[in-house]
């Protein structure tokens, strides 16, 4: 019983790589704020073998960018939360290439800047935090990004999603 448990364990290490499928989830803009910031986004995510959603990057609906976020970050990115936020999963954004312009745009003046969610869900809302961190070492609340849900793509948007968040070029 004991080999076969080892061996079940084994193969589910090995097939959780294999079995995690990418996934586009498209959002849009749910009130004022998020919609002068962003409009819109579509997370690329991967999908587990138990159906837990991991985001590996960040696309925008109105501009051709993109941005890398890295799972994990400082316990002090959620003590900066206003009272009574519940999401938890931070997400670093890589200050390469778009994540710069993004982090600028979501938290001026911070040195490096994190997004924090709650569990994503397909067909459900989402709520992300932009959490900076400043050159005096503060870790502060910037603003609360609220969507709505749109759908999901078969593939990443080409050169990101026109102003009806259908993909460019499709």
């Amino acid at each position: 019983m004991r080999r076969i448990l080892i061996l079940a364990l084994g193969l589910a290490a090995v097939a959780g790589p294999a079995a995690a499928e990418t996934r586009y989830l498209a959002y849009d803009a749910a009130d004022r704020v998020t919609q002068a910031l962003t409009r819109g986004v579509t997370l690329e995510a991967n999908r587990g073998l138990f159906g837990a959603i991991s985001v590996r990057r960040i696309i925008s609906t109105s501009q051709r960018g993109s941005a890398d976020i890295r799972r994990g970050g400082p316990g002090a990115v959620r003590g900066a939360l206003p009272a009574g936020a519940t999401e938890s999963s931070i997400y670093h954004i890589a200050p390469e290439g778009d994540g710069r312009g993004l982090s600028r745009a979501l938290c001026p003046g911070a040195e490096e800047v994190w997004l924090v969610s709650g569990r994503v869900r397909l067909a459900r809302p989402l709520t992300l935090h932009a959490v900076g961190r400043w050159s005096d070492g503060a870790f502060r609340h910037c603003v609360q990004l609220s969507y709505s849900w749109r759908g999901e793509w078969a593939t990443p948007p080409a050169g990101g999603l026109d102003d009806a968040g259908a993909p460019i070029g499709r």
